[in-house]
């Protein structure tokens, strides 16, 4: 397994739109798992395939929630490949939402709080299922890496200015780099 180095706003890599997936191989699920090792070690709950440079139509989700309150996180990886949202609910609720691409900077989006998806998984099997809270957020904060759009697209010109100013003055502080 490899750590994939995680392109950061504003890198073009992620206004690119992500061509579908076509072919499920070995190379594909090599891919997978270190996109998993990036993103366990970034730490994050969401990585998509373009965030490391390959405009593909792969992301990777693990909420690594705890089963109950205050115990140990429980890994439940997921895979969506050529992910598709055909439905939305009605109804939103704003999360305060997080990017590895823009680290360390968070607002509240307002965003469907149930969707209805379909994608294939890890061996290439269709699935499609009706997905709600997190999960649900996550999903569509990950499919908009796939479109070439950053959670802080849905913020105001003003909340957006303020983010990018606070990563230039971070970037500044740390010359250039990001910490560790």
């Amino acid at each position: 397994m490899a750590l994939l180095p995680i392109y950061e706003t504003p890198d073009p890599v992620l206004r690119e739109i992500s061509t579908p997936v076509e072919t499920i191989d070995d190379a594909l699920r090599t891919l997978i798992d270190d996109m998993f090792d990036t993103m366990y070690a970034a730490p994050g709950i969401g990585l998509a395939a373009v965030q490391v440079g390959v405009p593909k139509r792969l992301l990777v989700i693990d909420l690594q929630e705890p089963e109950e309150e205050g115990g140990e996180p429980v890994r439940d990886p997921r895979v969506f490949i050529n992910p598709e949202i055909l439905e939305t609910s009605e109804t939103t609720r704003p999360y305060q939402e997080g990017c590895l691409s823009v680290p360390d900077q968070y607002a509240e989006v307002l965003r469907p709080d149930r969707v209805r998806a379909r994608w294939r998984d890890r061996d290439g099997s269709d699935r499609e299922e009706w997905i709600d809270g997190l999960l649900a957020v996550c999903l569509q904060h990950e499919i908009d890496h796939l479109n070439g759009v950053l959670f802080i697209d849905h913020l105001s010109r003003l909340k957006r200015d303020m983010i990018m100013k606070k990563l230039v003055k971070a970037r500044r502080e740390m010359g250039g780099r990001r910490a560790a």
